[in-house]
């Protein structure tokens, strides 16, 4: 029975629809007892990112989520998607095949993207241990898809651990590929219309996630929904269609090995240039409506998040942007956050398509120059003493149970 009740817990949650709604703790619960954290991130992704793999990085990021869902056989798992990284928590029941699938992952990642992956599974109980916390709540983003939300300083303090060396998974045999069915990068860079792409993450300081540290999540957002549309990135009718063939590329290396992949490149390549002609001409086939599926995904994107921080890629106009950069940085004089933020001129979109034909595609937004990486990268550089983690190996301080 307990089994059965973790495997629902998720599932059950119930949803907030205002995105204000992250900074109430009232919308969050505890994980149960048994759950682990799956947790990955890319080594040296600024290194990556500044040789231009934004692409590369984003994918390797999703490609975990993906793997997961595919693996496990659950699309109701609690995930975040960090840009250079992910979260996820898995029941007790599932830990084994998540090992397995994080295994997978890694190599996959390494032959076919070129980059390491670390991964690491943490058990909450160790969270708990520590005196922090997991605790999710459930945004709905959308009518058909809605995202988790991760609070309590566990989620922090787990990709820590895994950058300081612990509960790290060795990657699979050579060869060994996960199941990243559905797993799509076909999307150009989507160019700012309000005037920058912005990627902030702001994390309590030493006061910790207390009242005013969720004040300053309210303000945050309440400056960004001033902007048109909340400064949603993606177009209200989806993102202007535009042939990718590294994104064609990038998707044939999930679903085919080599030696089989020239028929899978040359069937994705045929379906992005009839989507490309479906979008330009307004088209519909079938059930397929194509400004149904223009408008889904907007909708469908994780364009902001609360991972034991605020974390937003959105598009602004310059001033919007200054009064959120010093809201920002008046919270963080007082010690009521720590904060990161990264300009560039385009974001980037990374999608879980399981049918075109169903409405429950989600799609990960990060600025298409860094994003989330370079913003935590600024973030990290601000801290006393500190330096980032890709030249001295310290991860970022946990955030602070209330």
């Amino acid at each position: 029975m307990t089994q059965a009740a973790d495997m629902q817990f998720y599932e059950e949650l119930p949803l907030f629809e205002a995105f204000e709604g992250v900074a109430n703790e009232a919308n969050y619960r505890a994980l149960p007892e048994g759950w682990l954290l799956a947790v990955a991130d890319i080594v040296n992704s600024t290194g990556a990112i500044a040789q231009g793999r934004y692409k590369s990085v984003n994918m390797a990021g999703a490609s975990v989520i993906s793997a997961l869902m595919n693996g496990l056989g659950e699309r109701d798992l609690p995930f975040v998607f960090g840009g250079d990284g992910a979260l996820a928590a898995v029941p007790a029941a599932l830990a084994a095949k998540a090992r397995s699938t994080l295994a997978a992952a890694k190599t996959w990642v390494a032959e076919e993207l070129g980059l390491e992956l670390r991964v690491a599974l943490v058990p909450v109980s160790d969270v708990r241990a520590r005196g922090l916390d997991m605790r999710v709540a459930r945004f709905k983003a959308s009518e058909e898809v809605s995202y988790a939300m991760l609070s309590g300083g566990g989620a922090s303090w787990a990709e820590a651990e895994m950058k300081a060396g612990r509960y790290q998974i060795e990657a699979a045999p050579p060869g060994t590929r996960p199941d990243l069915t559905g797993l799509s990068c076909r999307w150009n860079p989507i160019v700012a219309r309000h005037g920058t792409i912005v990627s902030i993450i702001a994390v309590p300081g030493e006061r910790g996630n207390g009242p005013e540290f969720q004040a300053l999540i309210g303000d945050i957002v309440t400056l960004a929904e001033g902007e048109q549309r909340g400064g949603h990135p993606v177009p209200e009718n989806g993102p202007e269609p535009r042939l990718s063939m590294q994104g064609v590329t990038a998707e044939s290396r999930a679903l085919a090995p080599r030696g089989r992949r020239f028929l899978t490149w040359s069937w994705i390549a045929l379906q992005s240039l009839v989507l490309f002609l479906f979008f330009r001409l307004g088209l519909n086939l079938g059930k397929f409506d194509v400004n149904r599926y223009k408008h889904d995904l907007a909708a469908n994107s994780d364009f902001r998040k609360f991972d034991d921080g605020l974390k937003m890629t959105i598009d602004v106009s310059v001033e919007r942007l200054r009064r959120i950069e010093e809201r920002l940085k008046r919270a963080a004089d007082a010690g009521i956050c720590r904060y990161g933020l990264h300009q560039q001129e385009s974001a980037l979109m990374t999608c879980i398509v399981p049918s075109p034909m169903s409405r429950d595609h989600m799609h990960f937004i990060d600025g298409a120059a860094g994003g989330y990486a370079m913003a935590a990268t600024n973030l990290k550089a601000t801290l006393p003493g500190r330096v980032t983690e890709e030249v001295q190996g310290v991860p970022a301080a946990p955030a602070v149970k209330p």
